[in-house]
């Protein structure tokens, strides 16, 4: 049976009046803040502690947005007799997000959990060379990752703020001491 001339008109042409007679919804950005999902993918973060400067991320950025520099430090043995190791120290860890397509390679390849997606998206700036952000930027944007969903009710703290936790508590150990020096 063959279609009726002008049915597909007459279709389009309903999906238009549908669409023209349904109440609009205007979202009051940025006076009313949007309900994001939870894992929304907007900036990267940096979580420097886990950071062992491995260079994957950046070798396996696709758009070559990501800059690191490091260099190597001796660290004394651990025990009496040990031997002397050498360790790479994080000098700098740089995003540009005017190159970046947010394609998360970066964060899929990190064997260490140094990089995670911050649900973030205020970010712009007037000049485009200020959208290299350097880590201390990316470090703040890391405290607003939402923790990860528990597996279970009985599951353990997440790692990411247990080392969180305990690098705050070292710093605040440190800072206790010089305040009595004073």
């Amino acid at each position: 049976m063959a279609p009726i001339p002008g049915s597909g008109l007459a279709k389009g042409l309903a999906v238009t009046l549908r669409t023209m007679t349904k109440k609009t919804v205007t979202e009051q950005y940025p006076d009313v803040q949007p309900d994001l999902p939870p894992r929304t993918r907007g900036v990267i973060g940096l979580f420097e502690e886990n950071c062992t400067v491995c260079m994957l991320c950046a070798r396996e950025c696709p758009d070559w947005c990501i800059y690191i520099d490091s260099h190597k430090e001796t660290v004394p043995p651990a025990a009496p007799g040990g031997r002397e190791r050498s360790r790479n120290v994080l000098d700098r860890f740089a995003i540009d997000f005017s190159l970046c397509m947010y394609c998360g390679i970066c964060i899929e390849v990190c064997p260490f959990d140094a990089l995670f997606w911050s649900p973030e998206f205020e970010y712009a700036e007037t000049d485009i060379r200020d959208l290299t952000h350097e880590r201390d930027k990316l470090r703040e944007w890391m405290w607003t990752v939402p923790a990860p969903p528990a597996l279970d009710p009985g599951a353990e703290e997440p790692k990411e703020l247990a080392a969180a936790r305990r690098t705050a508590e070292k710093l605040a150990a440190q800072a206790d001491p010089q305040e009595g020096d004073t």
